[in-house]
């Protein structure tokens, strides 16, 4: 028998309840004064998250609380971005795997609580690539693109 299964009275092979941890992350939007901005909590690069429990209702409910809780903001559309479940994300103990749940949440900056636990900090900050506000950004010119054609050009010889 496989150490990481054990058997159900009916026979059936049941997971433990620690091989697998289950985390929920928010990138919670709002735009204003016409910019995107992004909600963090804690320090500018930690976006809202927490473990998914078994009393949440749903994945969806389940960052609700998260959301709500670290930040006291009330989320409105949500929809799952990306779930990341490669085995080298491992949790506290090698034989738990970590799996990662990440959302996008867009909502009304009004709508949140002055708190000293949460701030917006521009979605440009993290993608400046995306900011075409006065024309095409420089890291685009500067950066990505040499690289994208010195790339591309390598295709060719392989």
């Amino acid at each position: 028998m496989d150490p990481q299964t054990r058997r159900t009275k009916k026979g059936k092979a049941a997971v433990k309840a620690d091989e697998a941890k289950v985390d929920l992350t928010a990138v919670v939007v709002a735009v204003n004064d016409s910019e995107p901005c992004v909600l963090t909590v804690g320090h500018a690069d930690t976006l809202p998250s927490g473990p998914f429990a078994l009393e949440h209702r749903s994945l969806q409910s389940g960052l609700r609380g998260w959301v709500e809780q670290q930040t006291g903001h009330a989320l409105g559309y949500i929809e799952q971005l990306y779930t990341f479940a490669d085995r080298d994300r491992i949790g506290t103990e090698r034989h738990q795997r970590v799996i990662s749940i990440s959302y996008l949440a867009l909502t009304r900056k009004e709508q949140a609580t002055n708190s000293a636990a949460c701030g917006w900090q521009s979605w440009y900050e993290y993608f400046p690539w995306e900011d075409h506000r006065f024309g095409t950004p420089p890291v685009l010119l500067d950066r990505l693109r040499p690289r994208l054609i010195e790339w591309a050009g390598g295709a060719s010889a392989v």
